[in-house]
């Protein structure tokens, strides 16, 4: 079994309506840093950290019988996980970074979505 990190505990103790705040914020960051072309450590942190993020709200998501937006999450990790596979390629290829760029901002404006949407049933 894996033990719960201090973070995840932390982040847990919100309600995924909170926690989905949290990650559209750390998609709000890494849509900035990708625009303004910085700190390619920091957006793989934030990238990192936004799939940990999902794979903690996703379940109770998941109980709260919120299947279909639970799902889109997971496409989300899906594609945070594709990136760091071609994180070179990404970084230094102007096209990619362009299409990563609109991608986040489509994720952005989801999860953004997402949060406000039947917010009692997204309180698990």
């Amino acid at each position: 079994m894996i033990e719960v990190t201090p973070k995840q505990q932390i982040f847990m103790q919100d309600d995924v309506t909170t926690r989905l705040h949290h990650l559209a914020t750390h998609l709000s960051q890494i849509q900035s840093l990708w625009t303004q072309g910085l700190s390619e450590d920091l957006i793989l942190a934030l990238v990192n950290e936004s799939r940990y993020f999902i794979e903690w709200t996703v379940p109770d998501m998941v109980i709260a019988d919120d299947i279909d937006r639970a799902c889109e999450l997971v496409d989300l990790v899906r594609l945070l996980t594709r990136w760091l596979f071609h994180w070179d390629n990404i970084w230094t290829d102007a096209e990619q970074k362009q299409s990563a760029s609109v991608e986040i901002s489509y994720w952005l404006q989801r999860v953004l979505e997402i949060s406000r949407t039947e917010l009692k049933s997204l309180s698990a």
